[in-house]
């Protein structure tokens, strides 16, 4: 879709349908045992860390669809407007928003490709000492209630139909 058409509004914006989906991405993300049972750093910085592990999980199981894969651009585009406006919130100038974006980005890419390579084996060690990295924590013992919560949702993910996450739900 143009900006154009998008701008004047002649044709729906293809986000949409993917809305609800990310709105309870960010929704999983704030759930409190990530941060109390997990050791998340209940941060600014910790919150984004989770957004991009939930975000990360969704994306993965949408690129395993057939139906769903080429809608992760999608997810991602809202995913980029959510954070843009929010760095604009807290005052991130202009010429710095791009720059950001960037970063918050490759984060993501990042977190997508250590998972990817981790969630597929059956090892906790590694998917904790992965997190551990990524992540922002309150504790120095490795993450392992991170990593098995992580673990359930990754497959409450495979669970869950195409239609119930078009329908905006993470878990089935």
């Amino acid at each position: 879709m143009s900006f154009l058409t998008r701008l004047l509004g002649t044709a729906r914006d293809p986000r949409e349908q993917l809305r609800a989906l990310w709105h309870d991405t960010v929704a999983t993300s704030r759930e409190r045992e990530w941060y109390a049972d997990c050791a998340v750093a209940d941060t600014v910085d910790g919150r984004f860390d989770m957004i991009a592990l939930v975000l990360a999980l969704v994306m993965i199981r949408m690129e395993r669809s057939e139906a769903l894969a080429p809608r992760t651009a999608l997810l991602t585009e809202l995913f980029v407007e959510d954070m843009d406006r929010q760095l604009r919130d807290t005052g991130v100038g202009d010429l710095m928003v791009g720059k950001n974006m960037g970063k918050l980005m490759s984060a993501l890419g990042g977190r997508m490709g250590a998972l990817r390579n981790t969630l597929d084996k059956d090892d906790e060690d590694e998917l904790a000492a992965v997190l551990e990295r990524n992540m922002r924590l309150t504790t120095d013992t490795p993450p392992l209630a991170l990593a098995a919560r992580t673990r359930a949702l990754h497959a409450d993910l495979a669970r869950q139909t195409d239609e119930g996450l078009l329908a905006g739900r993470v878990r089935p």
